[in-house]
């Protein structure tokens, strides 16, 4: 195996809901980059998608919690004192604790130490995932070895992290790239410099998904044969799973329709609770997590694929669902809200139909519509695919990446 020389990190690994961080890593693996993984959390998923099986690269877990492992994490700090770039991160750090009194900073600042120390000496780069909590180790720990790093943002950390603290990460990294128009326009907002942020889609990998098979032509007219809706994503608020129960209960009585759910969430419980108080619990198979053969499995069995993402309290947002894609990539028809990352990708009337967030009756028509609609539903999922595979495909972008990490690390192209 060739020896890393690059670290890439994030908040944990692996994970079953993302599955776009595991594509990355598996296509920049394919492109010959020698790379370790770092992860600030141990696994919590108890299934695992055959891309992680097929991703050979090492993995390190950083203490999750000091407290659990003083030892490892008093050699860290130790070596720290040691080493010059602490002289410049000791000040930054405490400005970054005075605008942030949290037990969270001084775990970055810990976990930041342990790394530093414990990265081998041939890692040359740092990449991570996410720019918020991870960023903050990758940031300090670059600081106290002295190397470069650079981010991939997404969708939380973009939308929860205060303007201080992206602003001054952004100047930090070498360079950074996100994966939406949206978050693209936000971090271009706070960059130092017009080049230092790229837009670069995650895309699908085609070639781990079949090719999409003919679906019968149900209308939801018969009790036996409902039409059957799929939604996948974790049970949180910028899902919107609440609005889509509040549609399900407004179609049609003599509108027969199923729903599946795939995904955990801390928002899973309340969501059973209020199907049940709708009255439709009856329609709806909550699945759980699945690895992603059950999620393609689940896809071809559907009709339709519904994701009515919105804003979250806290301001968190989707970025574009790797979901929306994946249901593309079985032609399936999509009804979503034209809202953040997605109309990307989804075109009203394209490759489905797109409502505004938060609007129930609108969602309820759509679904309505397109559940009664057989040959529509065709149309659009052809057109889902189509656009799927014209310009969706994963190549391109982990092209670009492979490449800014080569020459950041000071590898041959």
């Amino acid at each position: 195996m060739t020896t890393p020389r690059i670290a890439i990190a994030m908040k944990g690994y692996p994970r079953l809901s993302e599955t776009f961080i595991a594509q990355e890593l598996l296509g920049l693996q394919q492109r010959g980059l020698p790379f370790a993984i770092w992860s600030l959390r141990r696994p919590t998923d108890v299934a695992r998608h055959l891309m992680h099986n097929q991703i050979t690269a090492p993995v390190s877990y950083l203490p999750e919690y000091l407290h659990e492992e003083p030892g490892r994490v008093l050699r860290g700090v130790m070596s720290a004192l040691l080493r010059p770039g602490f002289l410049w991160l000791l000040p930054a750090f405490l400005r970054d604790l005075a605008r942030d009194r949290t037990r969270n900073r001084v775990r970055r600042f810990g976990q930041a130490c342990v790394m530093a120390h414990e990265l081998p000496a041939g890692i040359t780069h740092l990449h991570v995932h996410y720019l918020h909590t991870p960023a903050s180790v990758i940031a300090y720990a670059a600081v106290l070895r002295g190397i470069t790093w650079s981010f991939s943002a997404h969708a939380k950390d973009i939308w929860t992290t205060p303007d201080w603290e992206k602003r001054e990460k952004i100047a930090a990294a070498a360079w950074g790239v996100t994966c939406t128009q949206d978050g693209y326009r936000e971090l271009q907002r706070l960059a130092d410099r017009p080049d230092k942020v790229a837009l670069v889609y995650h895309g699908l990998e085609l070639a781990r998904f079949p090719e999409p098979q003919a679906r019968p032509a149900r209308d939801g007219s018969q009790p036996t044969d409902p039409v059957r809706f799929v939604t996948i994503g974790r049970a949180v608020e910028k899902k919107g799973f609440d609005d889509l129960l509040a549609a399900l209960a407004q179609l049609p009585a003599g509108l027969h329709w199923r729903l599946t759910h795939i995904g955990g969430g801390e928002k899973l419980k309340a969501l059973q609770a209020l199907g049940a108080d709708l009255g439709i619990s009856d329609r709806i198979t909550w699945a759980g997590p699945k690895a992603q053969g059950d999620v393609i499995a689940a896809l071809r069995e559907a009709e339709l694929f519904v994701l009515p993402s919105k804003q979250a309290g806290d301001g968190d947002r989707d970025g574009l669902p790797n979901v929306v894609m994946e249901a593309a990539s079985q032609a399936l028809p999509i009804v979503a809200t034209d809202f953040a990352g997605i109309p990307e990708f989804v075109r009203e009337g394209l490759e489905g139909l797109l409502v505004p967030p938060g609007d129930i009756d609108a969602l309820a028509r759509a679904l309505a519509e397109l559940a009664a609609d057989p040959a529509r539903r065709t149309v659009l999922g052809q057109g889902a695919h189509r656009r799927l595979t014209g310009a969706f495909s994963a190549s391109a972008g982990l092209d670009a990446i492979a490449a800014r990490l080569r020459a950041s690390a000071g590898l041959s192209p």
